[in-house]
């Protein structure tokens, strides 16, 4: 089991190019060209944690786009499974598809993990938000589903 060692501040981004919950490719440097994107990793599409933490995201998406900040979760859930969460919870960003978790690992957020007394690899839920230079300004990674939302905001508004 590995121990995560996720990217840091000034870091650059790994490229990536990934399906969508309308299997449409996502392609990061795409977006950087016109705004900033925050990219979060969430284990597992309509978990309670993550369903939380994507309906708060849904909800300040007007003040997100105030920060030229754009949205994309990953996780590694099969695009059907994404399509019905977004359509449950009326999610309007993109959600990633990440089935081999390589991109996960490319941003060291796959490893060993603890739940419930049983031991295995999987995604933690950590956030990046990446300049259109394509380097990492911030890594998220003290904060509760609940406020994941917040904790964003309170870092863009101080920026």
């Amino acid at each position: 089991m590995n121990k995560i060692t996720p990217l840091q501040s000034g870091d650059t981004a790994p490229a990536f190019s990934l399906q969508n919950q309308n299997d449409e490719t996502v392609v990061l440097s795409e977006l950087l060209k016109e705004k900033q994107v925050l990219v979060y990793f969430y284990p597992k599409a309509s978990t309670p944690g993550c369903t939380v933490q994507a309906e708060n995201l849904r909800d300040q998406q007007a003040e997100l786009a105030k920060f030229n900040t754009h949205v994309v979760g990953i996780s590694p859930d099969p695009i059907k499974r994404l399509k019905n969460f977004e359509t449950k919870k009326e999610l309007n960003f993109d959600l990633l598809s990440d089935e081999d978790h390589a991109i996960a690992d490319a941003f060291g957020v796959w490893g060993y993990k603890k739940f419930m007394g049983k031991e295995y690899d999987g995604i933690h839920r950590l956030t990046f938000l990446l300049g259109q230079d394509g380097k990492i300004k911030h890594l998220f990674d003290k904060f509760k589903t609940k406020d994941h939302h917040q904790v964003v905001l309170d870092y863009l508004a101080a920026e």
